[in-house]
């Protein structure tokens, strides 16, 4: 036993053995290899070389998003009279960032105070003092009832709340919307970016956006594809919504800016992509649009009181995309590595096979898939 264990040390230690190589005269067997080394080539440089840029290292991108809007309209509604709606306004947050809602419609109640007033019917129906839980908070309420049930008007009894009063009525939203000219307002958006693991760094305001451009430009997907100011009617309509539709409920589109930067090629070709997309589904009439409720508080005869907006608008969410690629001889050699040795498994393969008959049908298919197969498998992984 231990002098077979010898042998199998020594033969492991100093032998060598290679493949034996037959040399098939078949151009059917011939034609097929070359073709199947051909498209395996192909895939290499072609696929994994220039289109997925294998010889390349990559790096994923950071980002930094600020806007800025500008535009006035005027109302001239019976509860608040003529007013002017500045940025001020109509943008929520004050300090845009990457994602923040411009107004296009609102309801308004005006004069609100701590009190006790009827619930809305669709919050509160009752009929007698009963059907009033004291204390106790209905989902759709506006306040706690206070136990009582009272008249709304002259034919509906609700039940009385405390809350702020008088409560809100939101039945009908203004159609159109109250703040349409939102169409023509101006978006402004900084973005900055960098690839740390290059040190390099980057922003929307590429060598062609001098100061003169950006005081006359507005963007436009053909003729002015990196000016930074966008109309909001444009971004609307680009996303394949309608502005006038989505002002009156309000809705969600999003923004993407796409870095994809080969710094191989001098910096100034890397440029951003915008593009639009709309987020909004007109087809539910479950909670339809985008609306939230704010209040400018105030104190008169000192009682604190508030006016209550309901706002409806167009929230824009800005989301930045992109990654980097430069030259880098590790992955460049990985690749070619990769290659040959696809070429190499491919031979060896091919050797072993020519022992048999090659000129059997059944043979000749098995061995057509197993290369194709076997080549895509190795490639792709």
């Amino acid at each position: 036993m231990g002098q077979k264990c010898m042998d199998k040390v020594s033969s492991f230690l100093f032998e060598y053995d290679t493949p034996r190589m037959v040399l098939v005269r078949n151009k059917k067997v011939g034609l097929t290899f070359r073709l199947i080394q051909l498209i395996v080539l192909a895939y290499i440089i072609g696929w994994v070389f220039l289109y997925e840029k294998g010889y390349q290292s990559q790096d994923s991108i950071v980002s930094s998003v600020s806007v800025k809007l500008k535009g006035l309209t005027l109302t001239n509604e019976s509860v608040l009279g003529p007013h002017i709606w500045d940025v001020v306004d109509y943008v929520f947050p004050p300090q845009g960032d990457n994602s923040f809602v411009v107004m296009t419609n609102f309801i308004v109640t005006p004069g609100q105070k701590q009190g006790t007033c009827p619930e809305l019917p669709d919050a509160g129906l009752c009929t007698q003092d009963s059907d009033c839980s004291k204390g106790k908070y209905s989902r759709q309420g506006q306040g706690l009832m206070t136990g009582k049930c009272v008249h709304f008007n002259s034919t509906v009894k609700t039940c009385e709340i405390f809350g702020w009063c008088p409560v809100e009525v939101d039945y009908h939203v203004p159609s159109p919307a109250l703040l349409s000219e939102a169409e023509r307002f101006t978006l402004f958006i900084k973005n900055s970016i960098t690839f740390p693991e290059f040190k390099v760094s980057r922003r929307n305001l590429v060598e062609s956006v001098t100061k003169q451009y950006l005081k006359k430009c507005t963007y436009h997907k053909v003729t002015d594809s990196l000016c930074p100011v966008f109309e909001l009617g444009y971004i609307v309509k680009e996303s394949g919504q309608n502005f006038t539709f989505l002002a009156v409920k309000g809705g969600v589109v999003g923004i993407t800016i796409d870095w994809n930067c080969d710094l191989d090629w001098p910096l100034q070709y890397c440029k951003p992509i915008y593009q639009f997309h709309g987020l909004y589904n007109d087809d539910s009439n479950v909670s339809p649009g985008f609306n939230f409720r704010y209040a400018k508080y105030y104190k008169e005869d000192g009682m604190e009181k508030r006016t209550l907006y309901k706002v409806f608008g167009i929230r824009l969410d800005i989301l930045v995309n992109g990654k980097a690629g430069k030259f880098d001889i590790i992955p460049t050699m990985t690749t070619i590595g990769s290659g040959i040795g696809i070429f190499g498994v491919l031979r060896k393969i091919d050797s072993c096979w020519s022992l048999a008959d090659v000129n059997s049908a059944l043979l000749m298919k098995g061995r057509l898939a197993l290369l194709a197969g076997l080549g895509v498998l190795i490639v792709s992984s």
